[in-house]
């Protein structure tokens, strides 16, 4: 690797972009150490109890909850959702969209013995695929964000069968993308994106006819593992717990996140945020004569995940290890897209001076190739 210092006036005040984990901010921190009393102590007395109800207060009202709508927690994260999903919410079958490793993970997970194989409409990456009502679905589900490539779909019901429920895979697009949950049935993610947090759970907004399929279901004579029943998940965060001992300095982190982006004008400014930073890297990128979005339609872009391909010309990979040795870290793609690019996150925690300095800061590196 070649032996390039970027000058210290380029170099961000916070080199973290990292897709997930993600960067956390200092007074999250802060935050986490001021409260350090309620680690270790029981999930299900009044403090910790208060903590859970806290946060699901403050997603509520982030997320300007439809009346009616429940916040559900439970432990896993999204890939033990997907599981759940698939004992729990679908009936008999599923649509998923598949346009990136997440999407298809889900769709693999809904292919179990007792459901019928689900309809899969797959894009390739860069790309993402449509809706196709399909008589006998009863879940139609897609990524609102699909990580490992920075492709973005709409979130917008699904008028299909009477009762099919539209299911978003939310994980690294909730906190960083506006959105109308009454649009959706379930709104589901794990906290180590924008909310900046540990993994450890799962979090859903859920619409009353998502919770009247879950407890439908429950009451069938369908064997549901406990771990991976909506209906324990449900009843157990109507009293602000989790089925298992949930992780505390997760909710902790979240909960610093959720009083900073409600105190600063919720989704709103989250949303200004991760757009303002996304819409200067595609800017940079399609200035540049080597590098270009990987996402080729505008529509598509993530305002969170931003991919950039780089010309033959330019090793990405050699790039990446040259701002990593500079303390840039986690710009690397997604291990298994294999593409010649960079990929990086601009979460609401990511400050947009921040990734300013990071395109400085790759000019810089390219040049001195």
């Amino acid at each position: 690797m070649p032996d390039i210092q970027i000058p210290q006036n380029l170099l961000p005040a916070d080199g973290r972009f990292g897709c997930g984990p993600s960067k956390v901010r200092p007074e999250q921190v802060a935050h986490l150490a001021a409260n350090e009393g309620l680690l270790g102590t029981s999930h299900r007395q009044k403090p910790v109890k208060q903590l859970v109800g806290r946060v699901r207060q403050g997603l509520a009202e982030l997320f300007r909850l439809p009346d009616g709508y429940e916040i559900v927690l439970g432990n896993g994260g999204s890939t033990a959702f997907w599981d759940a999903a698939a004992f729990s919410l679908i009936e008999r079958r599923s649509e998923n969209l598949t346009f990136g490793e997440f999407g298809a993970k889900f769709a693999a997970a809904a292919k179990t013995p007792f459901l019928e194989a689900p309809h899969v409409v797959d894009a390739p990456a860069g790309s993402r695929a449509e809706v196709e009502i399909v008589e006998g679905v009863d879940v139609y589900a897609w990524p609102h964000n699909e990580t490992s490539t920075g492709v973005m779909a709409p979130v917008a019901r699904v008028n299909g069968d009477a009762g099919a429920l539209t299911v978003i895979d939310a994980t690294s697009a909730a906190g960083g993308i506006d959105v109308d949950l009454a649009e959706t049935d379930v709104y589901y993610f794990a906290p180590q994106k924008n909310f900046a947090a540990d993994g450890g759970l799962w979090f859903a907004a859920m619409s009353p006819a998502a919770i009247a399929r879950i407890e439908t279901i429950a009451a069938s004579d369908r064997w549901i593992p406990e771990f991976l029943s909506l209906k324990n998940a449900v009843d157990n965060s109507r009293l602000d717990q989790t089925l298992n001992t949930p992780a505390l300095a997760t909710l902790l982190l979240m909960e610093a996140q959720l009083d900073w982006m409600n105190g600063n004008g919720g989704l709103a400014f989250a949303d200004a945020r991760t757009r303002e930073s996304s819409s200067h890297l595609y800017a940079w990128a399609e200035e540049r004569d080597f590098a270009t979005p990987f996402v080729a339609d505008p529509a598509h872009r993530s305002q969170v995940v931003v991919t950039i391909d780089f010309d033959d010309s330019v090793d990405a990979a050699v790039v990446a290890s040259v701002l990593r040795a500079n303390g840039i870290v986690d710009t690397e793609p997604y291990r298994k897209l294999g593409r010649n690019q960079l990929r990086v996150a601009t979460f609401a925690a990511v400050d947009p001076d921040d990734i300013r300095a990071l395109t400085a800061s790759i000019d810089y590196v390219v040049g001195a190739l």
